[in-house]
């Protein structure tokens, strides 16, 4: 079986574990730490960088950040990972869902402006399959309503916007390391932070609700319980693998991009001819190559798909439920129509991408998708 996804080791995640465990620090913001949250600072700009041990715990300290509560509104895409919406709606606010657009997964950013309303707070935007959300346009409509923008990048490392890093341009941003990712820890997340208002209490929150953070730097002579908080930081023992990863960040970008492209080649025939539709990446974003995804013509011809490169041996999957469908959402709200996200939650297919892919095999899941189509 040719697999979806195989987590990619550099070689040093082990080496620089066991430093880290040799080193008497390892419960968290010890030195690897502080190397990858430097790191993320210097190379995209981010004003702070905190890892986290999941890029839901990076959406959840946005929520508190924000002090999200239950006289808000947070407007979220339909296709996202639950998270996205989760982490505001475990605070209590109400989530108002926003449609896709007709030819890519990301946020119609021009639908926005109509689900507005003086409840408004914030905008959760997803730069799915790390293609850029027209962050011009968001950014407009926050300074406009006054709103905040948090930018869900957890697929987003490495990718731009007219040259600025994703997760640099909103008042806050959250990554993830999850093991299908382009760079992993198995699990972990990041939070940038890019307002200054929200650094210091960003750190409070990181750290239990204390200010144990400053009292580490010298800062105060003493920690106490100053806010609300929890114990978002990751052990030393994930960052030093995440580390390993990072050191070779170019490497391991510029071998996904040889397969996305090889894919996108192989099977821009039966694009051109009409039979399924590939990835699209606008002129003001860059490709990062965290997924290779094809748009099918409806919900069967998909699950055939599947079912076919499944018995010759490739797995390939499908992506989100639609969150304006969920079981959870509709407890409370009633069910609407989001025709285009809806559309991608039946059509969408998602093909094996992950450093080790091999030519050969690539080629074999080209001719066998070319196959069906024949």
């Amino acid at each position: 079986m040719i697999p979806f996804n195989k987590p990619f080791l550099t070689g040093k995640e082990t080496l620089y574990i066991e430093q880290a465990v040799h080193s008497g620090k390892i419960s968290g913001n010890g030195g690897f730490t502080q190397k990858c949250q430097s790191f993320f600072e210097e190379k995209y700009g981010f004003k702070k960088a905190l890892l986290t041990t999941s890029c839901t715990d990076a959406l959840e300290m946005c929520a508190l950040l924000i002090d999200c509560s239950y006289n808000d509104e947070i407007i979220v895409p339909s296709y996202t990972f639950v998270s996205s919406a989760l982490a505001f709606a475990r605070q209590g606010a109400q989530i108002v869902f926003a449609d896709s657009e007709e030819f890519h997964p990301n946020v119609d950013v021009k639908k926005i402006e109509a689900l507005i309303t003086n409840r408004t707070k914030a905008i959760v935007v997803v730069h799915y399959a790390g293609v850029a959300v027209d962050m011009d346009e968001i950014m407009q409509l926050a300074q406009k309503f006054n709103l905040i923008v948090i930018e869900d990048a957890a697929q987003a490392i490495d990718s731009y916007y007219k040259g600025k890093a994703l997760g640099s341009i909103g008042h806050l941003a959250a990554f993830s390391f999850h093991e299908t990712k382009n760079i992993i820890a198995g699990e972990g997340g990041l939070l940038a932070i890019n307002d200054d208002k929200y650094i210091s209490r960003s750190e409070i929150i990181w750290e239990k609700g204390t200010n144990r953070a400053a009292h580490f730097r010298g800062e105060i002579d003493k920690y106490s319980w100053v806010d609300t908080g929890s114990s978002f930081l990751p052990s030393e023992i994930t960052a030093a693998f995440l580390w390993a990863q990072l050191e070779n960040l170019e490497t391991i970008q510029n071998k996904r991009k040889a397969i996305w492209d090889y894919y996108f080649n192989g099977l821009k025939s039966l694009h051109e001819s009409g039979k399924l539709k590939l990835p699209q990446v606008p002129d003001y974003a860059s490709n990062n190559a965290h997924m290779f995804y094809l748009i099918c013509d409806s919900l069967a011809t998909r699950s055939s798909l599947i079912e076919y490169l499944k018995e010759t041996n490739i797995h390939a999957v499908f992506h989100y439920l639609s969150l304006n469908k969920s079981e959870f959402f509709l407890k409370n709200n009633k069910e609407e129509s989001l025709p285009n996200a809806d559309h991608f939650t039946d059509t969408l297919v998602r093909l094996p991408l992950y450093f080790g892919l091999g030519i050969t095999e690539q080629k074999k899941i080209i001719k066998t998708i070319l196959d069906f189509y024949a």
